[in-house]
């Protein structure tokens, strides 16, 4: 029988299936954006909310992602479909490359060493290094998805790309946590010294979870790249690494409707109260402190009080 989670997730997306009935261009355009960064939220939430490893450098993988698909097409002439699994496998790669030496550190200094990361790769961006990322002003003239000859290129094409990719996302994590992986995830954030003694590998769980948040990352940001056909610097700077460290946070860690939520709450709200320019800032910076304070485990936290049935066989 399904649980009210699950409910939920599935009223959610039953919604999210029926929303471009319902809206204009404009508030579609949105929407195909919230699907885009709830997939890279989701992905923050494996390396944050489930290996409990503090991160704020994620935007780096998805500008990876985004950036691969831009310059693939832009500057080699792949065609979009081509540029998918590239765009998926250099963000794991260079997670791999980069996180390797420094798993190893804790808490604010691996979350120090992110950040560096971040900026590193926003001044490779900037610089136009080997002449392929159009510098300051990045890379314009994105293809369309095409396959047989028909193009998606209408908004509500973009919708629903992103919206398969959001149920691929889900999949993904439903299925993490119910595997060996997602398991041992879970012992490592509750507590990762006892984790430790009961054999698991604290470097290794928690590298596979860097590179599995970098592959999903980098597809959600191919996916932003096509949608806006065009790719700059700031897209992708250490305050949109704080913007997802802050979804997770606000959310609910581990949990996929707080996820979801935080990702209405940290995008969705603010294009709602656009109209109010500054003072909408005011009033979203006052609600999140209220927010951390009332509920300082998020808006919809996951409860790790009682050990889920499919967790208690352990991790071997």
């Amino acid at each position: 029988m399904m649980n009210k989670t699950g409910l939920i997730a599935l009223l959610l997306l039953g919604f999210a299936g029926l929303y471009p009935l319902f809206v204009d261009s404009a508030w579609l355009a949105v929407g195909t954006t919230f699907l885009v960064f709830a997939c890279v939220a989701f992905s923050q939430d494996i390396i944050l909310g489930r290996a409990g490893v503090f991160h704020m450098g994620h935007a780096m993988f998805f500008g990876l992602g985004a950036y691969t698909t831009a310059i693939l097409n832009v500057q080699f002439g792949w065609a979009i479909l081509a540029t998918w699994i590239p765009s998926v496998v250099i963000p794991m790669a260079c997670a791999f490359a980069l996180v390797a030496p420094i798993i190893h550190l804790r808490g604010d200094y691996l979350l120090v060493a992110t950040i560096g990361f971040n900026i590193i790769f926003i001044q490779i961006l900037e610089n136009d290094v080997f002449g392929l990322t159009g510098g300051p002003n990045g890379l314009f003239g994105i293809d369309v998805v095409r396959v047989f000859g028909y193009d998606f290129s209408s908004q509500i094409h973009m919708y629903y790309m992103a919206f398969i990719l959001l149920g691929i996302t889900l999949f993904i994590m439903r299925s993490l946590d119910r595997s060996k992986f997602g398991r041992a995830m879970f012992y490592i954030h509750k507590d990762d010294i006892a984790a430790q003694s009961m054999g698991i590998s604290l470097r290794y769980y928690k590298l596979y979870a860097f590179i599995l948040g970098a592959g999903i990352a980098g597809a959600a940001g191919s996916m932003f790249s096509v949608q806006y056909s065009a790719v700059s610097p700031e897209a992708f700077n250490v305050t949109q690494s704080i913007m997802f460290f802050t979804i997770v946070l606000v959310g609910g860690s581990a949990s996929l409707p707080g996820v979801l939520i935080g990702t209405f709450v940290m995008f969705v709200l603010p294009e709602v109260f656009r109209e109010f320019e500054t003072a909408r800032y005011l009033v979203f910076g006052v609600a999140m402190i209220l927010t951390m304070i009332l509920r300082p485990r998020g808006i919809w936290p996951v409860k790790f009080g009682n050990i889920p049935s499919f967790l208690k066989k352990g991790a071997k």
